[in-house]
């Protein structure tokens, strides 16, 4: 039981966007590192990002019987009550905010409860259900880790919080369109209208491009800005060219199910290589 209790936080996310964080937190920073800080955002955002994992299995418990992916959770097998499941999500977002408000900052707070709102109402409750901007408006709470960890050292938004948010809201799409693609039936039998759901597969890959494209000049806008040095622009240019390469070969992909595994891959290599070096090379430490 307490693995299914586990599981419904969704660890991967959680560990991903902990990186994020991190990375936000440590540029922020600048190598001048308050620690006892950086474990409290660490244990505020991910608590706040568990809750409303746990509240978005809650809701999607009947649909995610449909799919083969979501069909062995806790929820759709019944292993656990809906109603414990709840107070259990709800719990965990209300220690979580406490934690950002009172030990790091009111700003943080609120743009954990932003991100929190966004993705429980705005995402699964609504778009989710409804419509195919669901990807892209959602992706509004996934680009709030970095910026909460650099806001707790800040302590305001600036424009180095909006080249973070850029970064991971440009990210988003074209990551979670590549595994849609891959299980674009079982979407449809759910009655998720995704995008390569509604509007196909070619326009699919063809509207992951302009993300790409505009996801590249973040990582100038990082080193133009200072806050990190060569080696971060020079990677992460080489590993957004390489992506968006990729994703424009998908065009013409005979089989687009292993580009599409190939490209989600890269996705998820691209976002942990860019944060690791930038937390190496802040403000020019190996450039």
């Amino acid at each position: 039981m307490l693995k299914d209790y586990v599981a419904l936080t969704k660890p991967s996310i959680i560990r991903l966007n902990a990186i994020a964080a991190f990375g936000g937190f440590w540029v922020a920073s600048k190598w001048d590192i308050d620690w006892l800080l950086l474990l409290y955002m660490l244990i505020g955002s991910a608590l706040t990002m568990a809750s409303a994992c746990v509240i978005n299995n809650y809701w999607d418990r009947d649909l995610d019987k449909k799919m083969e992916r979501t069909k062995n959770r806790a929820l759709p097998t019944q292993r656990l009550k809906p109603t414990n499941v709840l107070i259990y999500g709800i719990a965990l977002g209300i220690i979580g905010e406490l934690v950002l408000f009172a030990l790091v900052n009111p700003l943080t707070g609120w743009l954990g409860l932003l991100g929190f709102f966004v993705y429980v109402v705005i995402y699964t409750m609504w778009l989710k259900r409804t419509s195919t901007w669901s990807t892209s408006i959602g992706g509004i709470s996934g680009a709030m880790p970095p910026v909460i960890g650099y806001c707790a050292v800040t302590g305001v938004v600036d424009e180095g919080a909006w080249i973070l948010f850029a970064l991971l809201f440009l990210w988003q799409p074209a990551h979670f369109w590549s595994l849609a693609i891959r299980r674009v039936e079982e979407y449809r039998a759910a009655g998720f209208p995704l995008l390569p759901v509604v509007k196909g597969i070619p326009r699919t890959k063809l509207q992951m491009q302009p993300y790409i494209l505009l996801l590249i000049p973040t990582g100038i806008l990082m080193f133009a800005y200072d806050y990190v040095g060569y080696t971060f622009l020079i990677i992460s240019l080489l590993l957004g060219i390489v992506w968006l390469v990729h994703t424009f070969m998908g065009l013409r992909a005979s089989d687009t199910t292993k580009w599409a595994r190939t490209n989600f891959l890269i996705s998820i290599n691209y976002l942990m290589v860019v944060f690791l070096i930038m937390i190496a090379d802040t403000n020019g430490m190996i450039g």
